[in-house]
């Protein structure tokens, strides 16, 4: 009763991300959100200097940092160590659905922007080069593919729940964080950084959810 209780939760979540997703995208796409994401995008400049970040010098190098955790060197090589330690734990099923799940993101995400084709921000002197779409933001949503993924399918496979839940919290506050410093650097408008979180987060517990039902099934490792 528990796991059937569990499998409607993440149902009920995906589809409250999914639709969300696709609301803002048709707000995005009529130009409707253009006035609130250059209202966000002005609270973290400097109101005397537009072309200036707020805080202090060295916060734009930390918020540059904070982007390299999402983007695409970064989040292969993560993959590739996260995909060999369910290999070397003999998690062969839930590597497979790992697998699917951080390349059908990767998919996703670039299909998104050539469809969309939303122009980026006027880029500051400092703001990282980017010569991609900016809708949706591809940092954003491979972050919350990977991690959150990761974090969700880890939690699938341990049986340890102090464990469980401290994979969801890390993947969770990465994700956030890359999204933070996409707008804060100039590179993303806010609503892409939005959709980015929620389809990826959706992306994520849809194989989440198709894990627990291969799990119940045999199909995949059970925990421990």
């Amino acid at each position: 009763m528990h796991r059937e209780s569990v499998l409607i939760l993440l149902l009920l979540m995906i589809s409250v991300l999914l639709l969300g997703f696709g609301s803002l995208a048709e707000e995005v796409l009529e130009r409707d959100t253009a006035k609130l994401d250059q209202h966000i995008v002005a609270l973290f400049r400097d109101p005397a200097d537009p072309s200036r970040p707020l805080g202090p010098a060295w916060l734009p190098d930390a918020m540059r940092d904070l982007t390299s955790l999402g983007s695409t060197l970064v989040l292969a090589l993560i993959f590739v160590l996260a995909l060999a330690y369910l290999i070397i734990a003999r998690k062969r099923a839930a590597a497979l659905l790992f697998t699917t799940a951080v390349l059908g993101g990767q998919a996703m995400s670039t299909m998104l922007k050539l469809i969309v084709e939303r122009p980026r921000p006027p880029l500051p002197d400092w703001a990282p080069r980017v010569v991609t779409a900016s809708f949706p933001s591809g940092h954003s949503m491979l972050s919350a593919v990977t991690f959150l993924t990761i974090g969700a399918l880890l939690a699938s496979v341990e049986a340890r729940r102090a464990l469980r839940v401290y994979f969801v919290v890390v993947a969770l506050l990465l994700t956030v964080l890359v999204g933070m410093s996409r707008v804060y650097l100039g590179v993303h408008w806010p609503t892409d950084v939005v959709a980015g979180w929620a389809l990826g987060s959706a992306w994520a517990l849809i194989c989440w959810t198709i894990a627990l039902w291969l799990q119940r099934r045999g199909k995949v490792e059970p925990p421990g």
